[in-house]
């Protein structure tokens, strides 16, 4: 045991150096899924120093240093791939050789290192060609390949060194404590990299909140329209937040926008030359170009300083509209911080696209819906009350000229109202002019009441809302009775609800305004829209009797917003 306490107390110093690197600013780029040459460069020179530091600090017995040198080995092919692995390892392995004096022993030694660095290098590429390479970071896995490695070395000895040889007795008792050491070292000190990498993937989730700023410095411009002059401003802000080397944005056919690195060339108005853009596009997917593994090359200037790419198709209802790019220089690696955030980012910007594209439907289907109203009450309304007026311009040309008035009102308030919203003092005003109409064409067989409270007038209702419920009420209802026939037009606030009512004495259309009032459903259509599902109209009928429908519109102190 004495053997294990001691290579566990060089495995202290090495991890105790191996966790200051972790820390270091040198650690950020070997967290990254892919390697610039300069990055592997940087790896190879760090584990080969960690290597030869476990040889110089190993246990030298009868020309062997048993050491944790097998943790660099492994650690730098699990990371860097064959290649590395396999330099660190013989770089190690030189110096085990030269430093117990080119013996035999020494020389397993040192074959046995750059195998180590092999071994760790083949799990490396089995893993990547498996799409597992997140399990390259995993302690587990380390500690498996180092215990590999220990005993790989363990037989290089065996082969190579005579078990009558003076130096076996003391190898075999150094066997058990040596791979207890590299492994137990290997997996903490793979530990240690994975909990760096994941604060640095924790900072990037951070880091990717800057997309929730960026979405509220956007607020708003994509209600203008997706075009040249929207997608400029989105570019600059989004440049301005990530610190990217340049941020494109293009429609399906033409760049938008471009700003940052290459900007002299990458000019808004230009049709699409990159293929990579186009099959963004055209397949609906994420395109990533790190530089490394997957090549970036402009497909406008061979110059270009641009090294790597991600483009991002813009959707709305599962449709490409466009892309967003995010680029970095070739002297630049592409980090996966602002991978991360690229994708945020144009989710973000999708959801607005979305969002405008259903406001300016929803402003569509209102308007059509106001026009589909003004349609169907214009033509019979303005034919009778044209005959109403030519009946009583003989007889009382002041009141014919009143008339005409109020005809004048209601079709101007038709034409001007094209907004959602109204208060209600406007729409008993339009009502007004049409009930006016109606009196002088039914005489004294339309009683007109009204008990509306005057803190409600100036509360927002939808626009023609009461026209449609009046006008059933006397077309379906007052028109149809041999007697005089009241309307009673209400309005009241009550336990945080404002109730509209009209109710007339006829009671004579309870199942058609169910199923066949087109005007009636609308409205109720677009209060719910506005409101909710719990606001809307509501219809009490008693045959011959009565007729009441009610508006219900939520109260906000006093005020429909």
């Amino acid at each position: 045991m004495i053997y294990l306490f001691d290579l566990l107390q060089q495995m202290a110093i090495f991890l105790l150096i191996a966790y200051l690197f972790s820390k270091s600013p040198a650690f950020k780029p070997l967290a990254s899924d892919t390697l610039l040459v300069k990055h592997k460069l940087f790896l190879f020179i760090i584990f080969s120093g960690f290597a030869t530091l476990g040889s110089y600090v190993g246990l030298p017995i009868h020309d062997a240093v048993f050491n944790a040198g097998a943790i660099g080995n492994v650690i730098a092919g699990l990371i860097g791939g064959p290649l590395i692995g396999f330099a660190v390892g013989a770089v190690s392995g030189l110096f085990s050789v030269f430093f117990g004096q080119l013996t035999l022993v020494a020389v397993a030694q040192g074959l046995s290192a750059a195998a180590q660095g092999l071994l760790g290098g083949m799990v490396h590429l089995y893993l990547q060609r498996k799409n597992q390479s997140e399990q390259l970071f995993y302690p587990s896995v380390a500690l498996l390949t180092a215990l590999g490695g220990a005993i790989l070395q363990l037989a290089v000895l065996r082969i190579l060194v005579s078990p009558t040889a003076a130096a076996w007795p003391m190898i075999h008792s150094y066997a058990f404590p040596m791979i207890v050491a590299n492994a137990l070292g290997a997996a903490l000190f793979m530990t240690m990299m994975r909990d760096q990498k994941t604060m640095l993937d924790k900072v990037g989730a951070m880091f990717s909140a800057k997309a929730l700023n960026i979405a509220e410095r956007s607020l708003g411009i994509l209600s203008k329209g997706f075009n040249q002059e929207t997608a400029g401003k989105l570019a600059e802000i989004i440049y301005d937040e990530t610190g990217v080397g340049a941020v494109g944005i293009s429609d399906r056919e033409t760049t938008l926008a471009f700003v940052g690195e290459g900007a002299d060339h990458h000019r808004p108005g230009l049709t699409i030359a990159s293929p990579q853009t186009r099959e963004a596009i055209r397949d609906n997917k994420v395109i990533y170009s790190d530089g490394v593994k997957e090549k970036f090359s402009c497909a406008l200037r061979e110059d270009c300083p641009l090294g790597s790419a991600l483009i991002v198709p813009l959707r709305a209802d599962n449709e490409v509209v466009g892309t967003i790019k995010l680029y970095e220089p070739k002297h630049k690696l592409f980090l996966n911080l602002n991978k991360t955030l690229g994708e945020g980012i144009a989710r973000l910007l999708s959801e607005q696209l979305l969002r405008d594209r259903y406001e300016n439907q929803k402003n569509l289907l209102v308007k059509s819906e106001l026009k589909l109203i003004q349609a169907q009450v214009n033509p019979h309304f303005l034919f009778n009350a044209l005959n109403t007026i030519v009946a009583v311009v003989r007889k009382d040309p002041d009141q014919a000229r009143s008339l005409l008035l109020h005809l004048s009102n209601y079709f101007r308030k038709n034409l001007k109202r094209s907004s959602d919203l109204a208060t209600l003092e406007e729409e008993l005003d339009h009502v007004n002019s049409y009930l006016v109409i109606q009196k002088a064409r039914f005489g004294e067989k339309l009683i007109i009441e009204q008990d509306i409270d005057a803190k409600l007038l100036k509360t927002k209702v939808p626009t023609f809302t009461l026209q449609p419920i009046v006008e059933n009420a006397i077309k379906h209802g007052i028109s149809n009775m041999l007697n005089a026939g009241k309307v009673r037009i209400t309005a009241r606030r009550e336990e945080g609800r404002i109730f509209i009512e009209v109710i007339d004495d006829a009671g004579a259309y309870c199942e058609k305004i169910r199923t066949d009032g087109l005007g009636m459903n609308i409205v109720d259509k677009r209060i719910k829209n506005l409101y909710g599902s719990q606001f809307g109209t509501e219809i009490a009928c008693v045959p011959d009797e009565m007729t009441k429908v009610s508006l219900i519109l939520p109260d906000k102190n006093g005020v429909v917003k």
